[in-house]
């Protein structure tokens, strides 16, 4: 709401300053220019609010390149352990993808893994990964619940 609102009390003063300075028969280009930067800086600032969870964000990019996933589901749950607020620490993966299909459970884990092999090494310190066919996903599309962090306690 606050974002909307400043965006139209930027537009009235653009406005209000091409009205007063520019020659008349500039006036209807220079508003529609000014209100198409005004729509770019609009989707600047969606964008930079969206940026949050950049880890989180990098893992479904790079799960969904690698795995084209019919299904997928990504959860941070770095809030069920010892960490600051708003940690990307600990995740579960839901995959489901042709992509495991002729594969055991442990080629499943070590392909998620190796694709993911970056962030684990730097960023992330435990996931839980459940990775399905789609066949399998049909039969049970139950989220494995994981258990509760027997580390330090909060």
């Amino acid at each position: 709401m606050a974002r909307i609102e400043i965006l139209v009390d930027i537009d009235f003063h653009i406005q209000n300053t091409i009205t007063s300075r520019v020659p008349h028969f500039l006036k209807p280009l220079l508003v529609h220019n000014m209100r198409s930067s005004l729509r770019v800086l609009s989707n600047v600032v969606r964008t930079m609010s969206t940026t949050a969870n950049p880890i989180e964000k990098l893992i479904q990019s790079k799960l969904e390149t690698a795995f084209n996933p019919s299904f997928m589901e990504i959860i941070n749950e770095s809030y069920k352990h010892n960490v600051p607020k708003g940690a990307e620490s600990h995740f579960k993966v839901v995959v489901v993808s042709t992509e495991f299909e002729g594969k055991s459970l442990i080629q499943r884990h070590r392909s998620v893994n190796q694709t993911l092999s970056n962030e684990l090494k730097n960023s992330i310190h435990a996931l839980s990964i459940q990775a399905m066919t789609p066949e399998q996903w049909e039969k049970d599309s139950t989220v494995s619940k994981t258990p509760n962090c027997l580390g330090g306690h909060k």
